[in-house]
């Protein structure tokens, strides 16, 4: 298992921001800025590039409230 699997799986903690059925986002346990959100897919891939175009896509939509969020 991945440390991102683990934190999916909740063997690991983390402080979820958001989650639905793909994706999961939470804040980075080392930041570099107050508010870092981590956005990770709930599929096992070993690089971002060998997901889909449209699993992608779906990222987006999925982080962009979140951005949003923070810049407030």
């Amino acid at each position: 298992m991945t440390v991102f699997s683990k934190i999916i799986s909740g063997v690991i903690p983390s402080y979820k921001i958001a989650e639905n059925d793909h994706f999961l986002a939470f804040l980075d346990i080392y930041p570099q800025v107050e508010g870092h959100v981590l956005v990770v897919p709930k599929t096992a891939v070993d690089k971002f590039f060998d997901l889909g175009d449209e699993y992608l896509s779906q990222m987006l939509v999925f982080a962009k409230p979140i951005a949003r969020a923070i810049e407030k």
